[in-house]
């Protein structure tokens, strides 16, 4: 692995929620870092390829990425307010889109589910200074 992609792999490693590539660029330079940004945007494809990194879109259509904490197929509870990402398993949806797919000929079933709220931390913050 390169030196650089191995440089976002740890960034990635180093946040608690999903980050932007333009985020990760920006953390990497403040850091001393002379990556470029499209650099960034190959390193996150590879490491997304190889399925080292989990990748969502967000409500306004940006891919945000973060480090996979499983290696097993997973989807994402997302707060919209601080980002926070708790990984979930689906298996009610795994049989779901394999029965929809099935019932329309379709085979080699992939899919992305994503979940957003608020989380309970941001909730309870909220209602304290309502």
């Amino acid at each position: 692995m390169s030196t650089r992609r191995e440089a976002v792999r740890q960034a990635l490693n180093d946040c608690t929620g999903f980050r932007s590539a333009q985020d990760l660029y920006a953390d990497l330079r403040s850091e001393g870092s002379k990556i470029g940004l499209t650099t960034v945007y190959r390193a996150l494809q590879a490491l997304s390829d190889s399925g080292e990194i989990d990748v969502l879109r967000t409500d306004d259509g940006e891919a945000v990425y973060r480090a996979c904490l499983t290696e097993s197929h997973h989807h994402h509870l997302v707060c919209r307010s601080c980002g926070k990402a708790v990984e979930v398993e689906g298996p009610a949806v795994e049989r779901w889109a394999e029965t929809v797919g099935s019932q329309h000929g379709f085979t080699e079933i992939t899919h992305t589910v994503e979940v957003f709220g608020t989380c309970a931390d941001c909730a309870a913050a909220r209602a304290s200074n309502a």
